[in-house]
């Protein structure tokens, strides 16, 4: 590289890496323009963060990271340069404003280039603050009641190597590919201040999140999340969903709590088990999704009916029972699950099953209370192994030209 041309492409690097924040309030000036008119591409503004009612995707990159600079300055800045960067990639651009080919060649591209052709495919960036971030950055008096950290349940097997995370982003899309690469270059601008602590691929969306999704099914073959909440229901979401004034700082009124568990399922036993004993332990029929004792789906399950031996058709010790609001004083969550299979764990055994999220107005009422019913007396405990948990704040949406993901928290 000549003198002229090294200068040329520090100059360009120095004025990339100045310039995003100010980007970041130009991007957001754009946020509806830039999606409009683009196919597959979900707003990114909006009174709420996308990616928690959008109608869910099949593919997930979930990523939780550490932040290691101790300077608050650099964190904010990064924020905004995340943001600016997610309202772009949701748009279906490249992630900064020079893009994957047309920069100088002797200075890095400011996007990465595997999702170049490639259409935004209804790719959501979620982003969600976790209970050790409050420790530093001056932030103790904002942080929220709610937010702590998840008590350890009967039966769990963490591993604190992939549980918990200071600031976590959810990517779904329609494109592994898409997901990836919001995730890939989000880590690449925040080199420096945040380290990835884990990640997790999902595919096969476990949940329905609006009413012209059918249910899907997991890796046991059942029909899950039947009785989710949809973003039809706007009484249940201001209910159960979203964090209302004076359920805590104001910075969070509008937002959501994100709770993650990786669920291990051990395929290879359940698949030996008969088909009268699967059904009995879920509560419903394998084939139509039926509580036991009803022929619809959607029916409500009646735990009161029994069989012609005169037990309970629906087992006390049944999934469907133990999770149901009925069992936990009414409380519910919006779940937004996926598939995983990462590969085999040295013995010929599927390392597959759950990766569990689940949005709430307070996990206090909610996943803690559900959680603890499940592992004290669920009949699926045999089956499953939860082996990492974390919890984090979701923030409201982006809905001024100056906003930023956080900035409510760090003002």
């Amino acid at each position: 590289m000549t003198g002229i041309n090294r200068r040329r492409a520090l100059t360009l690097a120095g004025v990339g890496a100045a310039g995003v924040a100010g980007a970041a309030a130009v991007a957001a000036t754009k946020f509806k323009g830039d999606s409009e008119g683009t196919p597959e591409a979900v707003p990114f503004s909006g009174q709420h963060q996308a990616g928690i009612v959008t109608p869910a995707q099949d593919r997930l990159h979930f990523v939780a990271f550490d932040v290691v600079t101790k300077d608050r300055d650099r964190l904010i800045r990064m924020l905004k340069e995340w943001t600016a960067a997610a309202a772009r990639m949701t748009a279906g651009q490249d992630a900064g404003e020079i893009g994957a080919v047309n920069g100088i060649p002797e200075a890095p591209p400011d996007d990465t280039g595997e999702a170049l052709d490639l259409p935004p495919a209804w790719l959501t960036l979620t982003i969600g603050f976790g209970p050790g971030l409050f420790q530093r950055f001056g932030l103790s008096a904002k942080r929220p009641p709610a937010l702590e950290e998840l008590p350890r349940f009967t039966g769990d097997t963490l591993d604190a190597a992939i549980s918990g995370g200071d600031i976590c982003v959810q990517a779904c899309a329609n494109d592994p590919q898409v997901a990836v690469h919001a995730i890939r270059n989000l880590a690449r601008i925040g080199m420096g201040a945040v380290s990835v602590r884990w990640s997790q691929l999902g595919f096969g969306r476990t949940s329905s999140t609006t009413t012209g999704q059918t249910t899907p099914r997991n890796l046991f073959g059942f029909k899950d999340g039947t009785r989710n909440l949809k973003a039809e229901q706007p009484d249940l979401l201001r209910e159960h969903l979203w964090v209302q004034p004076g359920d805590g700082p104001d910075w969070m009124a509008g937002g959501s709590y994100l709770v993650s568990r990786k669920i291990r399922m051990i395929i290879e036993t359940w698949d030996r088990s008969s088909l009268a004993e699967q059904e009995m332990i879920i509560g419903r029929r394998k084939g139509s999704g039926a509580p036991l004792g009803s022929d619809d789906e959607f029916e409500e399950p009646d735990f009161t009916a029994v069989g012609a031996d005169g037990t309970e058709l629906i087992a006390k010790t049944s999934h469907v029972r133990l999770a149901h609001p009925d069992t936990n004083a009414g409380a519910r969550m919006l779940r937004r699950g996926y598939n995983f299979v990462d590969g085999s764990d040295g013995l010929g055994r599927l390392n597959a099953g759950l990766f569990f999220i689940a949005y709430q107005r307070d996990p206090r009422t909610a996943f803690i209370p559900v959680q603890r019913s499940l592992a004290a007396n669920d009949e699926m405990n045999e089956y499953v192994r939860h082996v990492s948990s974390a919890l984090f704040a979701c923030p409201p949406g982006i809905t001024a030209p100056d906003d930023y993901w956080g900035s409510a928290l760090f003002s």
